[in-house]
């Protein structure tokens, strides 16, 4: 795209003109809105929604993580700027349907993390670590009384979602399962094992994820002895 023209004077004092780049998220979203210009944008583009679209968003969050789990910075990179161009999607989806736009999103999370770190941007008390992740906790659960409780999103992994259902029960007082001996079918172990993994102080998903990659190693190099 044609960039800003401005004047610059040289060292010998005769006015030049030169042009100027746009600054990188003016590029992209200029770049999205001609992908999804009526006239002239493109057709794949143009014929996307927010539900067909979403499934590429968390391939691309997963694709994210894969990234950061296998320490290459280069393909990080890459991974978050296509999980960027995702939000700027949805957004010029949101604008052209007069809902919001990319600056609602960014004044819309500038204001949540202000309003989550009253240490930072307010004069509350900062403690430490676990303090702020208590707190936290307890911002959220009063925003959810204001603004209605939206739930667990369903389509978390299963194991991840199990795992915040159960932190918000216990937040909510309910008592922690004891054990997965006794559950009367599969889906029920597996539930009860989660809460053995978050009383243990692991993050149930990633175990598996461990354990997946174990067996993945295992498999390879037993095929490498064939």
């Amino acid at each position: 795209m044609q960039g800003e023209l401005h004047r610059e004077v040289p060292a010998a004092g005769a006015v030049a003109l030169v042009e100027r780049k746009p600054a990188p998220m003016d590029r992209l979203l200029a770049l999205m809105a001609r992908l999804r210009d009526p006239e002239s944008g493109c057709p794949w583009d143009l014929a996307q929604s927010f539900e067909t679209i979403a499934p590429y968003t968390i391939e691309e969050a997963y694709e994210v993580d894969d990234a950061i789990r296998r320490g290459d910075r280069s393909e990080l990179r890459d991974e978050l700027g296509d999980l960027l161009f995702q939000v700027v999607y949805h957004a010029r989806m949101a604008e052209e349907a007069e809902d919001f736009a990319f600056s609602d999103v960014v004044d819309a999370i500038c204001e949540k993390m202000e309003r989550r770190h009253p240490h930072v941007f307010g004069t509350a008390p900062a403690g430490d670590a676990t303090h702020q992740t208590l707190r936290w906790e307890e911002i959220k659960a009063e925003e959810r009384r204001q603004n209605g409780d939206p739930g667990v999103p369903l389509a978390l992994p299963a194991l991840t979602r199990a795992a915040k259902l159960q932190r918000r029960a216990a937040n909510a007082g309910w008592p922690e399962l004891v054990s997965s001996r006794g559950a009367e079918n599969l889906g029920d172990r597996l539930f009860a094992l989660v809460s053995e993994a978050r009383q243990a102080g692991l993050d149930p998903e990633q175990a598996l994820r461990e354990a997946n990659a174990s067996f993945e190693r295992a498999l390879k190099a037993q095929g490498s002895k064939e």
